[in-house]
């Protein structure tokens, strides 16, 4: 993606910087370290590291403050569509940038207490660790 430069590499906490419009309504996907892992299918648990910012905002949240990766079953509904759809296909050991409209998102409602208003872009560095 042209308008977000980040910083820093695979398993560290990266920074994100924007320049320009928001992007487009779809979601984009931009592969910024290609793993040599297998490949993360639909139904898989997997395990990563993240970094979610607003379009051009805060950080909202991540796991690299907590020290602790997350783990969940990709590609079944558990987690935003902007994940299910930008992260299943990606090998363990990519870092993915992902650039998610709002509803690919959390849509009009948003998550106020999280700073996430109805209708934001986020955007995802996201580590992939594992898959089992």
């Amino acid at each position: 993606m042209d308008n977000v430069t980040v910083s820093g590499g695979f398993g560290r906490k990266p920074t994100l910087d924007f320049a320009g419009e928001r992007p487009s309504g779809d979601l984009l996907v931009e592969v910024l370290t290609e793993g040599t892992g297998p490949e993360v299918e639909p139904g898989d648990q997997i395990q990563c590291h993240y970094l979610g910012q607003v379009w051009d905002g805060d950080v909202f949240d991540n796991s690299y403050d907590r020290g602790e990766a997350l783990a969940f079953q990709i590609g079944v509904g558990m987690v935003i569509r902007g994940w299910d759809d930008g992260l299943v296909g990606h090998k363990v050991g990519s870092r993915v940038l992902l650039s998610i409209p709002s509803e690919y998102g959390y849509g009009d409602r948003g998550v106020p207490a999280a700073g996430i208003q109805g209708g934001d872009t986020l955007v995802f560095v996201t580590d992939i660790l594992g898959v089992s």
